[in-house]
């Protein structure tokens, strides 16, 4: 009767198949916060904005100042604007640093799979 090393086989499985979703996993987790994160950042920025804003128009008592209001929309606009657009851009580069390394781990898998099947073809 043969026996069999089931640590080697526990061994390979958790390096062929675990590991690598493990991998995964930590990648997309870590991502998946950073994102939270810039959203929740971003949010508060706007909510910030918002109450700024409202608390400006309840402080107008005249048309002076209806009109001082009125003038600084303009750089409040601006800034927004700029706001988004800073927001986009961080989002572009956690996606793209996401799929450069979902990537690489990706290529680094199947370089240890076509290793082992090499190995195991030898030894075969």
């Amino acid at each position: 009767m043969q026996t069999f090393n089931t640590n080697e086989m526990t061994q390979q499985f958790d390096n062929f198949f675990m590991a690598p979703v493990r991998a995964y996993m930590t990648l997309s987790i870590d991502y998946s916060e950073k994102m939270l994160n810039a959203q929740l950042d971003a949010n508060k920025s706007y909510v910030d904005t918002g109450i700024a804003q409202m608390r400006q128009l309840m402080s107008v008592k005249d048309a002076s100042g209806l009109r001082s209001y009125m003038e600084g929309q303009q750089k409040v606009a601006k800034e927004l604007a700029e706001r988004v657009k800073g927001d986009a851009d961080k989002v572009v580069a956690l996606q793209q640093d996401f799929l450069q390394k979902g990537q690489k781990l990706t290529e680094d898998n199947v370089k240890q799979a076509q290793a082992a099947a090499s190995k195991m073809s030898k030894t075969a």
